[in-house]
């Protein structure tokens, strides 16, 4: 049976970043193009490829008139998705991550969704799969039936680790990014960024259904590190963990124990991937966390949204950070092994 159409009176701009994809990006591209949803364009922004997949994409768009390539020199991310919201030319925007997939009701549905009139922004919920397709744990458990989170509430729940910052999972008007970009040369861009919309929006309405599917590949770029580097993410988040605290305190003072858990977990989850060799007193982002600690060790104790297991860590990562980063790693290749 034919899967039926609908072509929808707006036009969805959705824009993939593109960097040495060869091996993914056509099952991300043909998922696009068998969208139920027609009025489509497939913004394919090539940042610097080596390994073919200029090529690649440009083969795919000779078989879809909807696909429009970009080649251009690396930047990075941000400034791949920002050269395709200067491309965009449809009404909503879209997201898509080279390495992933999308069901083909998803922008159906989304578009809906905005053209009802009931959202500002409109979020599908998504899943975790490994590179062979295999479910793992969810890391945003989807709520049982649509919902509308309203802009604070939305910023509370990221600040448990419980909401989506992604913007690959959401539909956004075009007249939102009016003077919003992503912020190049960071690795938690769609983070800092949602919170700067979030500010100017009333909230964001949740779709129940897992259509987004997040490939989580073992030598991504979050994921990459040796004994004596690791990835600049784990600097990113303190800092947006301090711009966070600052809004939360100016703007949504009801927030404040959240802001600080999620500053305390942020700089727990940068001590605990931080190599031992980069411990010292000539790294000044690492004395700057560890006197974070210091200073909040009566915030770690009190904090009622930390886990016993959250605060444990922190106060044996304040008082002895190098011993129990020792412990940790021995531990973790026992377990390894076992």
């Amino acid at each position: 049976m034919a899967v039926k159409k609908y072509m929808g009176t707006k036009k969805i701009s959705v824009i993939v970043p593109v960097y040495n994809s060869i091996n993914c990006l056509e099952r991300c591209v043909r998922s696009l193009c068998a969208q139920t949803y027609e009025n489509l364009e497939i913004l394919l922004v090539d940042d610097g490829s080596t390994d073919g997949t200029g090529k690649l994409c440009e083969r795919l768009a000779a078989e879809d008139g909807r696909i429009v390539v970009r080649h251009k020199e690396n930047g990075g991310a941000s400034s791949a998705r920002n050269a395709g919201l200067s491309m965009a030319s449809g009404d909503y925007i879209g997201f898509v991550d080279s390495d992933d997939y999308v069901d083909s009701y998803v922008y159906e549905e989304l578009a809906c969704a905005l053209e009802k009139g009931a959202y500002p922004v409109a979020q599908i919920s998504r899943d975790e799969v490994d590179e062979a397709g295999g479910r793992l744990a969810d890391v945003c458990v989807p709520p049982e039936k649509e919902r509308f989170c309203d802009s604070e509430t939305f910023i509370k729940e990221l600040l448990l680790h419980q909401g989506d910052s992604s913007f690959c999972t959401k539909l956004f008007p075009r007249e939102i990014f009016a003077g919003h970009r992503f912020p190049e040369g960071e690795l938690n861009e769609d983070f800092r960024l949602l919170l700067e919309i979030l500010q100017v929006i009333p909230g964001i309405g949740i779709l129940p259904k897992q259509g987004y599917h997040v490939v989580c590949r073992q030598d991504s770029t979050t994921r990459r590190r040796t004994n004596d580097s690791f990835s600049r993410v784990f600097l990113d988040i303190v800092e947006n963990a301090d711009m966070v605290q600052e809004l939360v305190d100016r703007k949504y003072p009801a927030l404040h124990e959240y802001a600080v858990r999620f500053n305390l977990y942020q700089r727990l989850d940068y001590m605990l991937h931080v190599p031992l060799s980069q411990m010292n007193g000539h790294n000044a982002f690492y004395q700057n966390v560890k006197k974070y600690l210091r200073r909040h060790v009566g915030d770690t104790i009190k904090n009622s949204y930390l886990t016993g297991k959250n605060k444990g860590y922190l106060l044996l990562l304040t008082a002895a950070p190098k011993t129990v980063r020792g412990v940790h790693g021995w531990k973790m290749k026992l377990r390894e092994k076992a």
